[in-house]
């Protein structure tokens, strides 16, 4: 083989080299958001829990200062997770913004009662959790009316379940076939080699001595394919943080960190178990069949 032909066939390595690469990047994109939505799975259902409303309305005659204990009363319980005291300026206002600013000409004096806006630990958003809430709040002297949308509730634990199952049945899929590409891949690019392969089994080399290189190699791939991976996910969670600040606190760094290591494990593993299999088949084959 001449200097120039060496050049080329090296160039042509090169490539398939950094297609492959691209390719296990991408699918490993894949597996890294699967893993990060079943890790947080349970984190992102408790999200929406814990931002639905139940709003507690107050008799007329209490007043800012009883609301203000009330309210203090009311983040001692179990159940509560964060309150928020509505005075009746403000109660007034959010009606106007609604109904309009003659709303009240109506009325001799502004019917608008002093609320508190809570919400509850995710736990204790269910329909049998939601009975006992509303009755222990109810409880108070100072309490006219607890408002929540208990049907929306039901709604929202409904879907989420079904989400969950969706959820689950298509990562499982995503993940099968993130394993067959990367196979495939692997495949593609160790097979370009099976003519090495025969030369090194003519002059008696063993299995596991021509098998070595291409491990190692495997290796490194899936870590440099991982890393690509990681950095693209990375990008994407940075977005996420400043589009969707809240939303992005249910992504712990223990939980990120594990994340990480599924992508490049996932990499390592299926770059190495795909290499190991097609370095077998090659190595078995006899001359007439690599030209298949």
């Amino acid at each position: 083989m001449s200097r120039e032909e060496n050049k080329i066939v090296r160039k042509r390595l090169a490539n398939a080299y950094l297609s492959s690469v691209i390719s296990i990047s991408l699918v490993l994109l894949l597996v890294g958001v699967a893993s990060l939505l079943i890790l947080n799975a349970r984190g992102v259902a408790d999200y929406f829990k814990e931002n639905m409303q139940i709003s507690v309305l107050l008799k007329q005659e209490v007043s800012d200062s009883k609301a203000e204990k009330y309210e203090q009363s009311l983040q001692t319980l179990p159940f509560i997770n964060s309150t928020r005291l509505v005075s009746k300026e403000e109660g007034t206002e959010e009606m106007k913004a609604m109904l309009g600013e003659d709303f009240l000409s109506v009325f001799e004096s502004s019917p608008i009662p002093i609320s508190i806006d809570i919400t509850l630990k995710a736990d204790y958003v269910s329909a049998d959790s939601l009975d006992m809430v509303i009755a222990a709040i109810s409880e108070s002297p100072l309490v006219d009316e607890v408002s929540c949308q208990q049907s929306l509730i039901e709604a929202l634990n409904a879907n989420l379940s079904k989400i969950s199952l969706i959820l689950a049945v298509f990562i499982a899929l995503m993940l099968f076939i993130s394993f067959v590409l990367i196979n495939n891949t692997v495949r593609l690019n160790v097979f370009s080699r099976r003519f090495t392969i025969h030369t090194m089994k003519l002059v008696g080399a063993t299995k596991a001595f021509i098998r070595k290189p291409f491990m190692v190699k495997a290796v490194y791939q899936g870590l440099i394919s991982a890393a690509v991976a990681i950095f693209i996910l990375s990008g994407m969670l940075l977005f996420v943080k400043k589009s969707f600040a809240q939303l992005f606190e249910i992504f712990k760094s223990d939980i990120l960190l594990l994340g990480a290591f599924v992508v490049i494990a996932s990499g390592v593993l299926i770059c190495v178990v795909s290499t190991y299999f097609v370095v077998n088949r090659l190595v078995s084959m006899s001359k007439d069949e690599l030209y298949i």
